[in-house]
């Protein structure tokens, strides 16, 4: 049982992470945030899809204004994601933006980031701390790790927030490299108060970059820390979101959607199995309620291994049996395996 780090709960839009709230996910949106069609399109698939908070880059001030716009045509709080210009934090609290990213290590002024933090402290808007590995500001301190010098400008940042009378704090310490990032985040993870931001920076593209946040987002929460993450990939942010999801529902956090069971195939199988696999794949994702779902390759042990799914197919040549938890209910031809199947998983779901 996985037994979470306790933190201070603060609200994103109505979204509410930390505390006792299920573990939120994120996505950013990958779109010129200045084309307030395409970005509201985009924010509407990352929901369709589960997302439940969504950011946006903020490169310039026609960006921060378009989020006046995408706000009041998207469903899921935004946050603003900001660099180097304070300025631009501003705007996007001015456009009414639900949270706000900053970066220590690319607005270093003092005075800049009391500028924002005032306003957000009247707008009561929280900020998230978000110090990422490639951008760290120099040190004074010699001798320390990459993951200690993250932890030593965020505990900075946060001194200095909470000097302002300031507490609607989030925290991030992301980097490429996945034992940077669990070193960070158990480091501090004794030392405040905070809800948590887990993610794996640039991940890469969706085959490596997916294991890679698996192996370091999964590891961070299964020991009980981490409250909301983002899955960064090179793809479409719905793939993000996926990736998101099934890490949670690997480690028993969410019931959100379908499961997948699937053999890997081998030499036995006299049918297609990853491509019927792939086919099922397809239509779940249009399915937001949990189920279990089974595609198995051997007629004769396919039912055994794959009791636990609510149903599934074990497909032989020329035909297949349909099962519920284990048990055989009915024997397909081979040109219906998808079909049925289907109609099965309605069936339990309706």
């Amino acid at each position: 049982m996985i037994i979470r780090r306790q933190s201070k709960p603060l609200k994103i839009g109505d979204v509410t992470v930390g505390g006792d709230a299920p573990i939120v996910v994120q996505s950013m949106a990958k779109t010129d945030t200045r084309d307030v069609k395409a970005t509201v399109k985009q924010i509407k698939e990352l929901s369709d899809c589960g997302c439940q908070i969504a950011r946006v880059a903020v490169p310039d001030f026609e960006a921060a204004q378009a989020i006046s716009t995408i706000r009041k045509k998207t469903s899921i709080p935004i946050i603003a994601d900001v660099h180097f210009d304070y300025r631009l934090a501003l705007e996007s609290l001015k456009a009414g933006a639900d949270g706000l990213r900053l970066n220590p290590g690319n607005i270093r002024e003092r005075e800049q980031v009391i500028a924002v933090v005032k306003m957000a402290r009247q707008r009561q808007i929280p900020i998230r701390i978000g110090v990422n590995a490639g951008s760290l500001p120099h040190s004074s301190k010699s001798g320390l790790s990459t993951a200690q010098r993250m932890v030593t400008i965020a505990l900075e940042q946060i001194k200095l927030l909470e000097s302002l009378d300031y507490d609607l704090i989030k925290v991030s310490l992301k980097a490429f490299d996945v034992l940077t990032t669990i070193e960070a985040y158990r480091t501090i993870a004794s030392k405040i108060p905070y809800p948590f931001h887990l993610g794996i920076t640039e991940a890469g593209l969706p085959r490596a970059g997916a294991v890679r946040s698996a192996v370091g987002i999964g590891i961070l929460l299964y020991e009980g820390i981490g409250d909301t993450i983002r899955v960064s990939l090179s793809t479409h942010p719905c793939e993000e979101v996926y990736t998101a999801l099934e890490i949670l529902k690997t480690l028993g956090l969410r019931e959100n959607g379908p499961t997948l069971i699937s053999c890997p195939s081998c030499g036995r199988s006299e049918v297609d199995i990853i491509g019927l696999a792939e086919s099922v794949d397809k239509k779940l994702r249009k399915i937001n309620r949990p189920i279990k779902i089974a595609v198995m390759g051997c007629v004769v042990n396919g039912p055994g291994e794959a009791k636990e799914a609510d149903v599934g197919i074990a497909c032989g040549k020329g035909k297949g049996a349909i099962f519920r938890k284990g048990k055989i209910v009915s024997t397909v031809a081979e040109r219906d395996f998808f079909k049925a199947l289907m109609a099965e998983v309605y069936n339990i779901l309706n």
